[in-house]
């Protein structure tokens, strides 16, 4: 039964033991009854200490304010943008406080290293760039021994990750520790090419991750190209990893990955046919599309690279063909001829079958070039083989049509108007020589002639240029392991007679600017130089060579001036090869003789090199490769022509004597004189060269000039004198003007060891020579000064008188100097009569009404007549004694 309804009504008006209060939501809830009020009213808070900062005084901090410390721990976040920030913190703390990592980086790298596997994209490339830009150019010079096992272990860890970005990432840290460190490959060559074989053997990625395969492959080229590719790079590098491991004794484990090159070489041996089938596997996929992409083309040119890496390196251990003999890598001849044998299937069977590489598509500009590049890989690698067994002959003739293509600037395949650029076919011109050594028939001409054009073709400057000249080298230079001699190729002459006649035409061109390029052209004339004797063919050419020098020295102009030749300013060793190249002709043509004494002449011409003309030029003429008629015509033309700058003797001012070759043009004259005398019976010379010196001589050339020829002809000269009446007329007319002008130059001073005295002297010795060897040019010469004091004036009185007066003293210090050498003062007395007649005309002077002196100029004559009486009376005393 229901209650009823007053039942309920009572049952809700009894009391109530807990009120239940509706809150609003959003609403504060208000404090409890029993609470304690905890708020504290003050107008102020002291501490003591207000700031966190405080405690980071004096430390080196980046933009957000954090320590070295602090960065290094958030690096272990588990937020990557965390890591991320940390490590970009850390690059800016290094950079702008570079002395934290040299204090701090051991702790650093040992952090740091943790991220290396990292599983964020970021934070790996992050960390790369921060040891890239900053660790590792910081840590360069430190212990590599420390800094190398620290890094190693955690990369090693992080190549067998699962995931393949890790891995491939790796790949990449170990490629910069190598960049850095080389000796870093040698020390775990074995583990890290076994990690390479493993990576290349995952091809799910092949096409997918190309940019990533690239960046492994990249880093592999890079340690193969370590490897050694000659027996003495081979026995240096294995010292070098000996070292490398008596460094790392402190780590015994890892000193033991790589044991010298028998633990490389196997595994360089299991690399190779899995460097080949990547390969393979990316062959339909380019020649499926229109164009080869930039990833592909550089993921095949790596194993390419690779590849032909490898092969060097067993090429060169295994000692070429020598299979016989033990090679190097510990290895014998029988593992080797297995080793070359499986190599040498792998490749014939898989890269000869692609060659060429085309696309099937239209062709374009950029993909005919890269395709051209892929090729000429191919190329090298399959010349580079032959060195142990060559492919068969049709496989050999396609290679030779692409070579030949490539020489003539087509691309193989595609159009063949498109040029091709130099740097392509500086891999290919070093097989050159063997080609045309085992082409037969039609090709030896055609590789020849395809050759040529290339030589003549390229920039002068170019690296294939040069290149070019290291393979004429080969062709031109005979060598005991040269597979042919020219008698046996006579198809060559013609091409080697082209290449030859280049040489100075190519120096001509490249002229002073160039010297980089002008030093291979030289050594390879001289080369060729020093070998031509055994090859007549060649020796004409090289002689005829000459006549395209002289304007590499210098040309004379129609208008008589001179324009000098890029060996002017040359550097040194440039010119050094360019004289040794003069001394190998058979013989020197008298107009390349003419040339170098033109060139002799130029002021910029270093003193050394222009007594180093000197020495080679008298060596040749030893030789007998020079004319007695040219050597000489040579040197009276360089001591006659040879302009000696400032023209003013004495005083020297400061700055002209810095600038100034009279002391080179001193020591020339010497030498000079001193190559002269050894040139044989010096009365024959003498009769060769008497006539051709006076009359330079009296074409009054400047005093250092007359000086240096009177001092040859004074060398030269006997007592009694050689010289004929003709030059004794000559020498005595021209003789005492040049003493005037000497005496004029040069004050006279009473120190004898001063430097006027012996500068003066200098010049005097040649005349007092030559008046020692024959008296009647001394007569003549006192007879001549006398007559110039008498003779009528031509100009106005008051010029005349002045110009007597110095006259007069010039004369009379002429006569002084003679008096005060003790040789001149005992043949003079034997002249005093003319020497009293020069004194009578200077009287005559005085007393001459038609000349009218001022006062200085009579106190000057008058000095001048007490100073010439001093003289007669000191002769007249020594004649008394004698």
């Amino acid at each position: 039964m229901a209650p009823s309804k007053a039942s309920k009504k009572q049952q809700q008006k009894r009391g109530v033991d807990f009120k239940k209060i509706k809150r609003k939501i959003g609403r504060k809830l208000p404090p409890p009854n029993n609470s304690t009020s905890t708020e504290i009213k003050s107008k102020a808070i002291i501490l003591p200490e207000q700031s966190v900062a405080s405690e980071k005084a004096g430390l080196a901090v980046n933009k957000k304010g954090l320590t070295l410390k602090e960065l290094l721990q958030q690096t272990s976040h588990h937020n990557a943008k965390v890591r991320k920030d940390a490590l970009v913190g850390i690059r800016d703390l290094l950079l702008k406080h570079p002395a934290e990592l040299t204090l701090h980086k051991y702790a650093v790298i040992e952090k740091l290293r943790e991220r290396i596997g990292d599983d964020d994209k970021v934070v790996r490339e992050t960390l790369y760039q921060l040891f890239k830009l900053v660790i590792f150019p910081g840590c360069k010079e430190d212990n590599q021994g420390v800094f190398i096992s620290l890094l190693t272990a955690y990369i090693f860890s992080a190549m067998t990750h699962l995931a393949i970005e890790v891995r491939l990432m790796a790949f990449k840290f170990f490629d910069l520790v190598v960049l850095y460190f080389p000796n870093t490959f040698f020390l775990y060559a074995e583990k890290i090419l076994q990690n390479y074989e493993d990576i290349l053997r995952k091809n799910k990625f092949y096409l997918q991750e190309k940019g990533k395969l690239r960046t492994a492959l990249s880093g592999l080229v890079r340690c193969l190209s370590l490897l050694p590719c000659n027996r003495r790079e081979a026995e240096s590098c294995e010292k070098k990893d000996a070292k490398q491991k008596v460094l790392h004794a402190f780590e015994p484990d890892l000193r033991t990955e790589s044991d010298g090159f028998s633990a490389i070489i196997p595994k360089v041996k299991e690399l190779v046919p899995v460097l080949v089938n990547c390969f393979e596997e990316f062959v339909p996929a380019v020649q499926a599309v229109p164009s080869l992409d930039t990833q592909s083309f550089d993921c095949m040119l790596c194993l390419l690279q690779s590849i032909g890496q490898s092969i060097s390196f067993f090429l060169h251990l295994a000692g070429g063909r020598n299979l016989e003999s033990q090679p190097s890598g510990g290895l014998d001849a029988k593992v080797w001829a297995e080793t070359i044998s499986t190599i040498s299937k792998v490749l014939f069977k898989k890269l000869l079958v692609v060659f060429p590489l085309n696309s099937i598509h239209q062709f374009s500009e950029k993909g005919d070039e890269r395709y051209f590049t892929l090729n000429t890989a191919i190329t090298e690698i399959f010349l580079r083989l032959s060195e142990w067994i060559l492919p068969p002959a049709v496989s050999l003739e396609v290679f030779l049509e692409f070579i030949e293509s490539a020489l003539l600037g087509k691309v193989c395949g595609g159009n063949p108007g498109k040029a091709v650029k130099g740097k392509h076919l500086l891999t290919l011109l070093p097989f050159i020589p063997k080609l045309v050594s085992l082409a037969t028939g039609e090709w030896k001409s055609r590789l020849l002639q395809a050759f040529t054009k290339a030589f003549m073709d390229c920039n002068p400057e170019s690296s294939l240029k040069l290149a070019c000249l290291s393979t004429i080298e080969e062709m031109l230079i005979p060598r005991e392991d040269m597979l042919y001699s020219h008698t046996r190729v006579p198809e060559i002459l013609d091409h080697q007679i082209a290449w030859i006649r280049e040489l100075p035409v190519l120096l001509i061109q490249l002229g002073d600017k160039y010297h980089s390029c002008s030093q291979p052209v030289l050594c390879l004339q001289l080369k060729l130089g020093q070998c031509a004797l055994s090859n007549s063919s060649l020796a004409w050419e090289y002689d005829n060579m000459q006549y395209s020098l002289k304007e590499f020295f210098s040309t004379c102009l129609e208008d008589g001036n001179i324009c000098y030749g890029p060996f002017v300013r040359l550097p040194g060793d440039c010119q050094e090869l360019s004289l040794c190249c003069i001394y190998y002709f058979s013989f020197l043509d008298a107009s390349l003789t003419k040339s170098i004494s033109d060139c002799c002449m130029c002021p910029d011409l270093e003193p050394s090199t222009l007594l180093r003309i000197l020495e080679v030029l008298n060596s040749a003429y030893k030789a007998g490769r020079v004319q007695i008629a040219d050597h000489l015509s040579f040197f009276t033309t360089l001591l006659s022509s040879f302009r000696v700058s400032p023209g003013k003797i004495f005083p020297v001012a400061e700055n002209d004597a810095k600038i100034s070759n009279r002391r080179t043009f001193k020591l020339v004259t010497s030498i000079v004189c001193s190559y002269i005398l050894q040139m044989g019976d010096s009365s024959l010379v003498f009769q060769i060269l008497e006539n051709v010196l006076v009359e330079q001589i009296t074409l009054r050339p400047p005093l250092d000039n007359i000086c240096a020829m009177l001092r040859l002809l004074a060398t030269l000269d006997s007592e009694p004198t050689r010289l004929n009446n003709q030059s004794i007329t000559s020498l005595g007319n021209l003789l005492p003007r040049y003493l005037i002008d000497i005496v004029l130059c040069i004050p006279n001073d009473d120190d004898e060891n001063s430097i006027c005295s012996r500068t003066q002297r200098y010049y005097l010795i040649p005349c007092f020579v030559l008046f020692d060897k024959s008296h009647n040019l001394l007569r003549l010469v006192l007879r001549v000064l006398g007559l110039l004091i008498s003779q009528l004036p031509s100009h106005g009185q008051s010029q005349y008188a002045k110009d007597c007066s110095n006259k007069t003293f010039a004369i009379v210090s002429v006569l002084l100097s003679m008096h005060k050498d003790v040789k001149m003062q005992r043949i003079v007395s034997s002249f005093r009569e003319d020497v009293e007649g020069i004194l009578q005309n200077i009287v005559h002077l005085q007393s001459s009404e038609e000349i009218r002196l001022t006062l200085e100029e009579k106190h000057k004559v008058q000095c001048s007549v007490d100073q010439l009486k001093a003289v007669i009376s000191s002769l007249d005393k020594r004649t008394q004694t004698v």
